[in-house]
């Protein structure tokens, strides 16, 4: 669709959107996008719970049981990659809407796989709806919170990912032992009706209404919103429009080819090194827990309870990441959290090698999802804000693709590596990825923390090497 020429006397939607109130609107959204989010983590963070049941059922090699629990990650790959080109060309709505229905579908049919191929099959479909999700969902935010709350409720909105694994293991803590792994998966499609509050609450987001060129319905949403965030916030009347904020220009070339070009290639390098090297890292140690703890000789109910326990550290951390990406910035966050993940991966697994005391094993355990969850909110809070309107979700889904083939390329080599260099080996890897992300960021990263999105979109490279 070409690009209609925006009047010099209209004012853009990124204007119009910036001058709103933070207000009960913003929450509702907020909520609802956050909570699709959740479904989505709820499912996602499964397999580390019902990994160790699969392998047993089906008498899996470690590397069978590896390529079981990459299985979802290769259909995220694909589904992040196809959902951002298509978000930018259709909008973000749709897409959204239908990555809920693709993922609960497909969970349910996980139900009902009698061999292991057909188990891979149907996650790698699940991998794809939820791929869909996750970057649409960070992209649809983004796009409606002013500059000042962005960081912040993108951030929270990612800190539902641990609450969407703590939720799974308290799930599988209870259901798992007394009704197996598949009725696990035929409840877990049950959400994916949530959809329907998507259709009614969430609207196109404006700034891509507007960038596809059409102004009518951009305005008309506008209008709308605009009205809503008066009622909730009690007022007759908004500030004007500031004159600084202005609509996106018109894309000069296609998605895929501009995010590689220009003041976006480093951008780009940046964020698939960080995207690839954090989720290999952090997949390759997460899909094993459960089963790295059976193997050490818990039984199945102790490694979910142990595993859920260390997960609790995700909730402070992500808080905390909240809060330090809009006082201390995006960039150095991001690099902290990274360096902290590394160190407490290492410091885990050298408890787990030496056969240190439980509490020693959950209080490092606790320390690195601190630093990791804290790491995925600042991911998730980062990188839309480095591209302009026109390829935002392209850019996001790409980054999460690239991301998701380290994720699967993870839970693999956790079973290669397993057999010859133990659990430590398995957490010096992780360890070892997590530097390399972070180094990527010092080195190619910029500093995105009270920017707007239009004049993060055209603004010359700075000094990436900066904090």
């Amino acid at each position: 669709m070409s690009t209609a020429p925006v009047s010099p006397t209209r004012v853009s939607a990124a204007a119009r959107l910036e001058r709103l109130p933070f207000s009960g609107y913003h929450k509702l959204i907020f909520f609802i996008i956050a909570i699709a989010f959740f479904f989505d983590s709820v499912d996602l963070g499964m397999m580390t719970f019902v990994l160790g049941s699969i392998k047993a059922e089906f008498g899996l090699s470690n590397a069978a049981t590896g390529l079981v629990a990459s299985a979802s990650f290769f259909g995220m790959a694909l589904g992040a990659a196809a959902a951002g080109l298509l978000a930018d060309r259709f909008g973000r709505r749709p897409v959204f809407q239908w990555s809920m229905v693709l993922w609960g579908a497909a969970s349910y049919l996980c139900s009902t796989a009698q061999s292991v191929d057909a188990l891979i099959a149907y996650r790698v479909l699940l991998g794809i709806g939820m791929g869909m999700e996750f970057p649409i969902a960070q992209t649809l935010l983004s796009e409606f919170v002013p500059t000042a709350k962005r960081g912040r409720l993108i951030a929270l909105m990612d800190g539902f990912w641990p609450l969407g694994f703590i939720t799974a293991g308290i799930f599988a803590y209870f259901v798992l032992p007394q009704f197996g792994w598949r009725t696990v998966f035929a409840l877990l499609a049950i959400p994916a009706v949530f959809v329907l509050a998507v259709r009614r609450f969430v609207p196109e987001s404006p700034r891509w209404l507007e960038h596809a060129g059409r102004l009518a319905q951009a305005d008309a949403v506008m209008q709308r919103i605009e009205a809503k965030v008066m009622h909730s916030a009690g007022v007759t009347t908004l500030p004007p429009p500031s004159a600084l904020v202005g609509a996106m220009p018109a894309r000069r070339q296609d998605a895929l080819r501009e995010i590689c070009s220009g003041v976006y290639r480093r951008r780009t390098t940046m964020v698939w090194l960080l995207w690839f090297f954090a989720l290999l890292g952090f997949y390759g140690l997460t899909s094993w827990l459960g089963a790295l703890l059976q193997q050490a000789g818990f039984a199945l109910t102790q490694s979910v309870l142990y595993t859920v326990l260390i997960s609790l550290g995700g909730v402070p951390g992500f808080l905390c990441a909240a809060w330090l990406v809009e006082s201390w910035g995006r960039k150095p966050t991001c690099i902290a959290a990274l360096i902290g993940g590394a160190v407490m991966a290492y410091a885990y697994g050298q408890s787990a090698l030496y056969g240190g005391s439980i509490g020693l094993l959950i209080g490092t355990g606790l320390a690195m999802q601190f630093f990791l969850f804290g790491m995925w909110a600042v991911l998730y809070t980062y990188t839309p804000e480095l591209y302009g309107t026109g390829v935002r979700a392209t850019g996001s889904g790409l980054a999460s693709a690239v991301g998701r083939v380290g994720s699967l390329i993870g839970p693999y080599a956790v079973g290669v590596v397993l057999p010859t260099f133990g659990q430590g080996g398995v957490f010096t890897l992780g360890a070892m990825s997590f530097g390399v992300a972070a180094f990527a960021v010092w080195l190619l990263g910029i500093e995105t923390k009270g920017v707007t999105l239009e004049a993060l979109s055209s603004a010359a490279e700075p000094d990436a090497a900066a904090p």
